[in-house]
């Protein structure tokens, strides 16, 4: 009956032992390869270097006008427009402007990055059911691991650092791009694909033409998801070295300071609602223009 009352577990030496195991085969690892990987993101780095200076450094006006330029080519609203010139306005007027500027070039790095590697994912899932297979297992483990726990290998790889919270922050915000793009795709009238094909349509020329025109309302939607979690990481991010608006929040944290920590909280939240209502009214202005509707 000892068995039905006490579950069988492995010995604790034997348990330290496979634990250590597994440390001491990264710690190899991370020491053979970490400073070829780390050489490898340099660019990365370089860019978003250069990015965050050209922000911060650059007039505060012209900052803002390019920023409610953007917003405009985007929504066609000016009711967008001037709700992005009055946050950004009172973001710098409340002494946030240099860790807001650092925490828009992280996100607009980190959103350029999860579109190239997750819009192409997303199109391969669509196109062939085995890679759906085969990469849903993936998206789900990287959409409910702590994001704690991911940061371990990436810190013993490459330290801390910008590079190391640009990765943490796009593993956790690209797997709502890769899913919606699947779906849009896949979620395209098989009548207006087939009409397609009765025209001569080569496959690539359906991918171009019909089914992501049509699917981009759900693409968009999966950027607007990704640009909300790439914001949502931008605390955790601060604990490994990314500048922003987590830094300042992070030693509210610690320090118990309310103001700090509820200013540069709602700095992140008018961030998020700005690139949120621009990249929805994007989608469906492309859509619109297209003369494309989904049935």
């Amino acid at each position: 009956m000892e068995f039905f009352t006490k579950f069988p577990v492995m010995e604790r030496s034997e348990l330290a032992e496979f634990r250590k195991g597994i440390d001491f085969a990264f710690r190899d690892f991370s020491k053979a390869y970490g400073d070829g990987i780390e050489a490898f993101f340099d660019p990365l780095l370089y860019f978003l270097v250069w990015l965050e200076k050209l922000l911060i450094n650059s007039p505060w006006p012209i900052i803002i006008g390019v920023i409610c330029g953007l917003a405009w080519i985007a929504s066609r609203s000016w009711k967008l427009v001037l709700g992005a010139a009055i946050s950004f306005f009172l973001i710098g007027y409340f002494g946030m402007w240099k860790d807001c500027m650092a925490t828009v070039a992280i996100i607009t790095v980190c959103v350029m990055i999860c579109m190239a590697v997750g819009i192409p994912m997303g199109v391969i899932m669509a196109r062939s059911n085995r890679a759906e297979k085969a990469i849903l297992p993936v998206l789900d483990m990287m959409q409910t691991i702590p994001s704690f726990v991911y940061l371990i290998p990436i810190l013993m790889l490459l330290g801390i650092g910008k590079v190391p919270g640009l990765i943490a922050i796009c593993i956790y915000a690209v797997p709502p791009i890769i899913r919606l793009t699947n779906l849009g795709i896949r979620e395209v009238d098989k009548e207006t694909i087939e009409a397609s094909e009765a025209f001569g349509a080569t496959k690539l020329q359906k991918l171009r033409t019909v089914q992501i025109p049509l699917a981009l309302p759900t693409v968009f939607a999966g950027v607007n998801q990704t640009i909300m979690m790439a914001l949502a990481m931008v605390v955790i991010a601060s604990m490994i070295g990314v500048k922003g608006l987590g830094v300042p929040i992070l030693r509210a944290v610690l320090n118990q300071y309310l103001a700090l920590g509820l200013f540069n909280g709602l700095a992140i939240v008018a961030l998020a609602i700005i690139f949120d209502r621009a990249a929805q009214e994007y989608g469906r202005r492309i859509q619109k223009h297209r003369g494309i509707t989904k049935k």
